[in-house]
């Protein structure tokens, strides 16, 4: 699938009668074992790309990410959206480009934050920037999903009103889906759904009673989990290594083995 196939697909499952789960790899493997298991599309997490070559989240290159995105839309036939942090540079013509260089690397959409990496754009800013990032994807010649991200509850800044205020500025500049991770409740979720006119995007980043289901009846269209698979892998592997140099173990539990790992990688 590709070009605007591949977008379209995409910005149908926004539309399905629940939310759909899009899971965030880290790397190409995890991209194919995640498509092998039947997910419909993935988006990369830029805290997980960042920790897989050994960065912290947010000090990747726009160059870093988008080879990145490059390797994981070969990886699989499904669509990819992108985690592009703040678009690389806060001029809203920074954005423009950067919406550009993820269409042109087969990306089906990607999502542009309102934080810097130091705070929160001003909301005059963060309007222009997101109607720069709306005309860019509406520029292209193939369909292109557009997340507008407001940033807030997960920066310090627990303004529940004031992101609902961006949110709903998004939506009226033209994006494609919005999202306000920090979400911790359905109360919250369906108030944030019943504020905005498209679809919404639910990062559900730690343990939580929260399911698809009550998603769903709370007005969400998509469910994403950022670097969490990533934190698991990893966590996992901490476990067994730290038992092997401690305790001499090596009782991995009951982990797939490497038949069942490459099966899934191989039906990607």
């Amino acid at each position: 699938m590709a070009g605007n196939d591949i977008g379209a697909a995409f910005r149908a499952l926004h539309h399905g009668e629940k939310a759909f789960v899009i899971p965030n790899p880290w790397d190409v493997g995890s991209a194919k074992i995640m498509a092998g298991l039947g997910f419909k599309a993935l988006a990369t997490t830029s805290s997980g790309f960042a920790a897989s070559i050994g960065k912290s989240d947010g000090k990747t290159s726009r160059d870093e990410a988008l080879a990145h995105c490059r390797a994981l839309v070969a990886a699989t036939d499904l669509p990819v959206s992108a985690d592009l942090e703040q678009g690389y540079g806060d001029r809203p013509e920074d954005v423009a480009d950067t919406v550009r260089a993820a269409a042109a690397a087969g990306l089906a959409g990607c999502s542009i934050e309102d934080y810097s990496g130091a705070t929160i754009y001003d909301f005059g800013l963060a309007v222009e920037r997101a109607a720069a990032a709306v005309e860019a994807a509406r520029a292209l010649a193939h369909d292109f999903v557009l997340t507008l991200r407001a940033e807030n509850l997960i920066r310090g800044r627990v303004d529940l009103d004031d992101t609902i205020k961006r949110l709903q500025a998004f939506d009226a500049a033209g994006a494609d889906v919005l999202y306000a991770p920090g979400l911790r409740d359905i109360a919250t979720v369906r108030t944030v759904c019943g504020a905005v006119s498209k679809p919404v995007n639910v990062l559900i980043g730690a343990t939580t009673d929260m399911t698809v289901d009550a998603l769903s009846d709370a007005g969400a269209s998509r469910i994403s989990v950022g670097g969490a698979l990533t934190w698991v892998a990893y966590g996992g592997m901490i476990s067994a290594a730290r038992a092997m140099l401690e305790d001499g173990r090596f009782d991995y539990g009951d982990t797939p083995g490497m038949a069942g790992i490459g099966k899934l990688i191989a039906s990607a």
